[in-house]
């Protein structure tokens, strides 16, 4: 489980490409005796139960990923774009004593009384850890991974060995991946995305990954084109970045058998825009940390632009009100999730477990949706994203969707706002379209003729060069000042 199809695939074919990263080559032979290395000298290293890797994307994070797990420990990866407050955060709640980086990151860590073990410096002839060895229950836990801290401090997520796996085969399943797919890997491997879609899949099914340690849209079409790739996971403003640049065409997406978008909401304006310029459509997908990753796709045989997909196989979701009741399909309520997927819990918050999991096992999302007939899945907003206006519900979705429906608007964030008469004002921040210069009145306008009601109307809009955002693009609507401006 997890660590066996590693060790399968290079006894069955040695010398198959398994990882193309910024440092060279490694042929699944290669990377398993790297692995095995690793987990002969993790297991030198610490006799605590966890142990952090801090690595960009590559051979070395894959290989340390699992040696830790031969070494029998439990993988914490550190988002090492977090600032150092949530790092340290990270590191004491985890209680690790060591850590497994490389010199440029290393450096972040040189204050800490962590031991701090460089990969680079690992001799390569180390005896290798042997995977028969390794004796891990399903429910074991493999992974310790937190969460970005969209709402706070990172929360850390206990993933077992059977929630990952789970997750991994249903979504080969759901969207056919094959050994015959090269994937690119442009997601960092310390969040789920990268994690289950862009490392553990693909080993799974023996295939080759390309890793990016870097995002540049140019280097991704390079990549897309150097090395014939056909599955890419990324979020909504990496593939705006690709459809900027104006020395791609259709023919570099030809061998093209996925293009997942996660992470964030879809705009309709990128994804129209991307399948009317390079004839592929983006496949939103739905996912989060506590759930292994994925919650529902769509997939090249089963897309509809809009929604997030079907549930992939082994997931339950129900769609229900604010007592716990299950709503018939297209009514809008909080989205509940069952699976094999679902974490065992949060690490060190018995509380906050207690309150996302219902006593029948299912985890609730914070996400609000409904559920079509066909059973597509769509996401309407985040429940305590809710904007109360003398007394009536805005999803700011809703109005992000229509505000960047102008021609104008490149991107959008709308939150509540405390107001003494009416409870909360809706207030925007709008990123503008390149060489565009858009009013508020013209906006305020916009919203107006497109039958929004006068109470919905943001009150504010502010236009603004970037918004704050996590380090996979997602915006983090809590860092937006709802005061700068009063």
């Amino acid at each position: 489980m997890l660590i066996e199809p590693l060790f399968a695939n290079a006894a069955r074919h040695p010398r198959e490409m398994a990882i193309i990263d910024d440092r060279g080559r490694y042929t699944y032979e290669q990377l398993a005796a790297m692995a095995g290395g690793f987990g002969t000298y993790i297991a030198s290293q610490t006799r605590r139960p966890r142990v952090g890797l801090m690595l960009p994307s590559g051979a070395g994070f894959v290989a340390a990923f699992y040696g830790a797990l031969l070494a029998g420990k439990v993988v914490v990866p550190i988002n090492f774009l977090l600032g150092e407050h949530e790092i340290a955060h990270c590191i004491q709640d985890s209680g690790i004593d060591t850590v497994l980086t490389v010199p440029q990151l290393g450096a972040r860590l040189a204050k800490t009384p962590l031991n701090v073990r460089d990969i680079t410096t690992i001799s390569p002839s180390l005896p290798a850890a042997d995977p028969s060895s390794v004796h891990c229950a399903a429910d074991d836990v493999a992974v310790l991974i937190y969460t970005s801290g969209s709402s706070g401090l990172p929360k850390g997520v206990l993933l077992t060995y059977n929630n990952l796996q789970s997750d991994v085969d249903a979504s080969i399943e759901a969207i056919d991946f094959q050994s015959r797919h090269k994937f690119l890997g442009i997601i960092p491997l310390f969040h789920v995305f990268g994690l289950t879609a862009m490392m553990l899949a693909p080993i799974q099914l023996g295939a080759t990954v390309v890793y990016m340690a870097r995002f540049s849209p140019a280097g991704v079409l390079d990549a897309i084109r150097e090395h014939s790739i056909s599955l890419v996971g990324g979020v909504p403003s990496m593939y705006a970045a690709l459809l900027r640049l104006k020395s791609a065409s259709p023919e570099d997406f030809k061998m093209i058998h996925a293009l997942i978008s996660g992470g964030e909401p879809l705009g309709a304006n990128l994804r129209e825009a991307f399948l009317a310029r390079f004839g592929v459509p983006l496949l939103e997908a739905y996912g989060m940390t506590e759930t292994s990753l994925a919650i529902s796709l769509n997939t090249p045989q089963t897309n509809r632009p809009g929604s997030v997909g079907k549930p992939i196989p082994g997931m339950q979701i129900k769609v229900v009100d604010d007592a716990g009741v299950a709503l018939p399909t297209e009514e809008t309520g909080e989205i509940w999730v069952r699976g094999p997927m679902v974490m065992k819990g949060y690490h060190n918050l018995p509380t906050e477990t207690a309150a996302s999991v219902t006593s029948d096992g299912y985890f609730k999302t914070g996400d609000l949706g409904r559920l079509d007939s066909d059973g597509f899945l769509y996401i309407t907003g985040r429940k305590k994203d809710l904007i109360i206006v003398a007394g009536e519900k805005i999803a700011p979705r809703e109005i992000e969707e229509l505000l960047m429906s102008h021609p104008a608007v490149a991107e959008a964030a709308v939150i509540g706002k405390k107001d003494q008469t009416r409870g909360e004002a809706v207030v925007a921040f709008v990123i503008a379209r390149e060489s565009q210069s858009p009013s508020v009145e013209e906006l305020r306008e916009f919203c107006r003729q497109q039958g929004l009601p006068n109470w919905k109307v943001p009150r504010e809009i502010h236009i603004v060069p970037d918004l704050p955002r996590s380090p996979t693009g997602k915006v983090l609507k809590r860092l937006l000042p709802t005061d700068a401006f009063d």
